[in-house]
């Protein structure tokens, strides 16, 4: 790669794997080009959340290596995922005064009136990952979704203020350091994932992306061209994995191989019976007993959804529908089986219009690496490649300041995630 070649990078930190996509930047507007994928197997984390800081740093070095390899990229800055129930949608409001009559709605006002909207509203061991004004009001004048070269004297904000708790989001970070990576900006999973697979037409009429993790699932509502609601769900694609384990008396190895490739999650009329190969030996299930399991849990974790679509006040009435990504997305039927809990249009998202090396990629479960790499490349659209693989730089910056660089940059980067 040319020494001024540009470059944006996306990790997806899942707690069972960890993904990365490295994308070659072409001219401005232009779409990204993927040049290299990478994968590796994390340990470490539990429901989204870092236990053992070890395990991410190692997996995020593996996923990482490999996308280097391919890419000829060295990697020293990326966009990274954060996931976990921790994560809260919280709506707010504010007011400044903005000056006389004859004043205009600059961009430092539109800070300030940020500012007001979250300071002591949100609490202070968390820290704001996005706020996302709904809409303006100034001088009484209602629906405003850009005051800015207004002119008025009294500025209103409404609006959706995504936070996570400030010690999960540290110990990411941590994790990423040591792996010789810095972070960016930091984007709850199930966002970076929207941005990837979702259309402008769909953000306007009302959708809700779903990502079923291995032990979490993000749920995201958009309205209006906004962000409106954001949720994670204790519960993933790994519940479903143990329970076909521990109902069907095999291997957990086992148990994913028949929940991917036999587990319709629709029923059976009849009880046929499927083998499943594992080292030379043939294992037998019967097709009803899987579904029952499977059943049983998909029910769970959709009426779980439901509830926090309730919580956005858009259950049942969204025009576009879900849109299923993340690895439990792979499960045959899913789509149908969230069309007849949630009564929705649903379809699996698969990020679009990227070129390169998208095999991999156009999977459901690499959306939020997708997603990632496109919100690294519209903020940070300089880095420049060469040729070397994994570099070894200090590690000796104050995780405070760190933090605090990143949040800021979050802020202005998902800023830009409107329509």
């Amino acid at each position: 790669m040319q020494e001024n070649s540009r470059y944006a990078v996306g990790i997806d930190i899942g707690t069972s794997m960890v993904r990365c996509v490295v994308g070659h930047l072409e001219a401005e507007g232009g779409a990204p080009t993927i040049v290299g994928v990478g994968t590796a197997p994390n340990s470490g984390m539990r429901k989204g959340v870092v236990a053992n800081l070890q395990g991410p740093a190692a997996a995020i070095d593996n996923a990482l290596g490999e996308a280097e390899r391919m890419s000829g990229y060295q990697v020293d800055y990326a966009t990274v995922s954060i996931n976990g129930s921790h994560i809260l949608s919280v709506k707010t409001d504010g007011m400044i005064a903005v000056g006389a009559m004859d004043h205009e709605v600059n961009r430092d006002d539109l800070v300030r009136i940020e500012d007001v909207a979250t300071v002591g509203k949100i609490p202070a061991n968390r820290e704001i990952l996005e706020v996302v004004p709904h809409s303006y009001r100034l001088d009484g004048q209602d629906n405003i979704k850009d005051p800015l070269g207004m002119t008025g004297t009294r500025l209103e904000i409404r609006a959706n203020v995504v936070s996570a708790l400030a010690p999960h989001l540290q110990n990411l970070q941590k994790s990423a350091e040591m792996a010789k990576v810095d972070a960016h900006a930091i984007v709850p999973s199930v966002l970076a994932g929207a941005k990837a697979v979702l259309k402008e037409q769909q953000l306007e009429n009302g959708v809700a992306v779903i990502d079923i993790g291995a032990t979490t699932t993000g749920v995201a509502v958009f309205e209006e061209g906004d962000l409106q609601y954001v949720g994670v769900i204790p519960v993933g694609g790994a519940n479903i994995t143990n329970d076909l384990a521990i109902g069907l008396k095999t291997d957990p190895e086992i148990a994913e191989k028949v929940k991917l490739a036999h587990a319709v999650a629709t029923g059976h009329d009849t009880n046929e019976g499927i083998n499943i190969k594992e080292d030379d030996e043939v294992h037998s299930f019967s097709t009803s007993d899987i579904d029952e399991i499977v059943e049983a849990r998909l029910d769970e974790l959709f009426d779980a959804v439901n509830k926090e679509l309730k919580k956005a006040g858009r259950a049942g009435q969204l025009p576009s529908g879900v849109v299923l990504i993340g690895g439990g997305a792979n499960m045959k039927h899913i789509t149908d089986f969230a069309k007849h809990k949630l009564g929705l249009a649903a379809r699996v998202g698969r990020a679009k219009g990227l070129g390169g090396a998208v095999d991999a990629a156009e999977q459901p479960d690499y959306a939020v690496a997708c997603g990632l790499m496109l919100v690294d490349g519209e903020g940070h659209g300089s880095n420049s490649g060469t040729n070397s693989t994994r570099s070894a730089k200090s590690l000796s910056k104050n995780s405070t300041e760190s933090l605090k660089k990143v949040s800021s940059h979050a802020k202005k980067i998902l800023g830009k995630f409107k329509v």
